[in-house]
């Protein structure tokens, strides 16, 4: 396991860089790449796996929300896959970070960011 910084946030708290990058990284979309695990509190959670350079992110969601943040995003088309148009400006936004890398197959206080150590 890394030995970066580990947060649970929500995918909405999330700085809209941040979101962008995800979405680059996740071009079909969310659900098939969550992982549940035990939070400090003993409840199930399922999560979207994300590592910058700075952090290791667990991006709290539900299948659910996960399909719902992709069929109400319009970055995404119909069939839940990035536009190439947002995949290209985002690729040349992000072309300097090194962790950012397209995934082509399948592998309380909701305000502040929680550790789960």
């Amino acid at each position: 396991m890394t030995s970066k910084p580990r947060v649970i946030k929500d995918f909405e708290k999330l700085e809209e860089d941040l979101q962008q990058q995800i979405k680059l990284s996740y071009p079909t979309g969310f659900s098939e790449f969550l992982i549940r695990f035990t939070d400090a509190k003993g409840k199930y959670v399922s999560a979207l796996p994300f590592e910058t350079d700075e952090k290791y992110y667990l991006v709290r969601m539900t299948e659910e929300r996960a399909e719902e943040i992709i069929s109400d995003d319009e970055d995404f088309d119909d069939d839940g896959n990035l536009k190439e148009e947002v995949k290209e400006e985002y690729e040349d936004k992000y072309a300097d970070l090194d962790y950012i890398s397209v995934k082509n197959e399948k592998e309380d206080d909701p305000d502040e960011d929680e550790d789960y150590d």
